[in-house]
């Protein structure tokens, strides 16, 4: 079986020249940027704030946002590839909160108002502001329609008060999209609206949150004591937010789904590359036919979740946005790939042996960041009852 150091293989009828020039240019940023510094990141439980500007310089963080603002054309392949490619770093928690924009920022660039787009996303495009997405409550986790954060409007201000939780780039953002209740009289997905909340207004605190992974990764519990927050920072129309948080989650599910796709390979490479090393009873370990079906079994996952997403990224391209069918194949696709991950990572620490117990190597972080992965932006069984519900079950 001859290794693979390329990206694992996309279909070329799918791939153009810019996405070859595009997955070149991810890769070397990760060799250059993260891979080198990850394990020492993950350990200090946190990474330097500078890495934002030179993502930004890299031309990560304008992917498929307006190009009045920073960004740049991007489809879902560009997604793909990018979630693929930074995974290969091996550390979830450093990719989470780097890339926290992609899930904060899409509401403001498609609803906000002009003078909140040119205040807001200049900044966060070229690094030098973080933004973070705040919707998950204690009380109600995926169940967005309980949420329970309220904003009282008096005058030009709006009154927040309540809490949010598991909110990742939480301790650090500068900018938070915050889903809350605009009406108190309201029930389930009606009267809920986004907010944008910036770092320094009173009334509003921020509490680390300790993780099984993703230690690299600030996560914080948000508490709103009465927090006055301009009117002029509500994100689009008072009260239409919750088809906002919805149709956001369909591209945080699938780089969810992509991340897990890309860290599932990781760790194929790395277990392999020790099997061919490791010798054991006048072998190598590869040799050993358990162990090569292992791999076979770690690859053929690989191949199949990769072809999945390939369509579910032509369909996020090309069929309309919120359509069921498409939602349900995000969802599934998450599900999938979030599975292939988990094999993987269980297959690699298991050929690793005690080296994949011992910190520091990229499957024991993985091993590590499985359960995130696999929970957040939705459960696996969220998802499964979501995609039930889309296909008329």
């Amino acid at each position: 079986m001859r290794p693979m150091d390329d990206l694992l293989r996309l279909s070329p009828s799918r791939l153009t020249p810019d996405h070859e020039t595009f997955r070149d240019s991810v890769r070397r940023f990760v060799e250059r940027e993260l891979t080198p510094h990850a394990a020492r990141w993950d350990e200090a439980g946190g990474f330097p704030r500078e890495l934002h500007a030179k993502a930004a310089a890299a031309g990560l963080l304008g992917m498929g946002f307006p190009e009045e603002y920073g960004g740049y054309p991007a489809d879902a392949m560009h997604r793909l590839i990018a979630c693929v490619e930074l995974a290969q770093c091996g550390a979830g928690g450093v990719l989470a909160s780097l890339m926290s924009h992609t899930i904060a920022a899409p509401p403001i660039a498609a609803l906000g108002s002009d003078e909140l787009r040119q205040r807001v996303l200049p900044p966060i495009l070229a690094g030098e502001r973080i933004a973070a997405l705040a919707v998950t409550e204690p009380s109600g986790g995926s169940d967005v329609a309980a949420l329970r954060t309220t904003a009282r409007r008096e005058g030009e201000h709006f009154v927040v008060s309540g809490e949010k939780t598991f909110i990742t780039s939480g301790l650090h953002a500068d900018f938070y999209t915050v889903a809350v209740r605009t009406d108190p009289e309201s029930r389930g997905t009606r009267g809920i609206s986004l907010l944008l909340v910036e770092r320094d207004t009173p009334g509003f605190t921020r509490t680390p949150l300790q993780k099984m992974g993703w230690w690299a990764s600030d996560t914080a519990h948000l508490h709103f004591d009465a927090a006055r927050v301009p009117v002029a920072n509500l994100i689009g129309a008072e009260g239409e937010g919750f088809r906002a948080i919805m149709l956001n989650f369909n591209a945080e599910r699938f780089a969810l789904a992509a991340n897990s796709l890309g860290f599932a390979w990781a760790c194929y490479v790395e277990a392999l590359a020790w099997a061919r090393e490791r010798r054991t009873f006048g072998q190598r370990l590869v040799d050993h036919q358990v162990v090569r079906h292992r791999f076979v079994d770690m690859r053929a996952r690989i191949e199949a979740t990769t072809a999945l997403l390939e369509e579910v990224a032509w369909r996020l391209d090309h069929e309309p946005e919120g359509d069921p069918s498409v939602v349900a194949a995000v969802c599934m696709a998450k599900n999938t790939a979030t599975r292939t991950m988990q094999f993987c990572a269980d297959a690699a620490v298991q050929t690793l042996g005690g080296m994949g117990y011992v910190r520091g190597t990229k499957s024991e972080r993985i091993y590590r960041e499985v359960k995130v992965n696999m929970i957040g932006g939705g459960a696996e069984e969220i998802m499964k009852d979501l995609a039930a519900r889309q296909l008329g079950f």
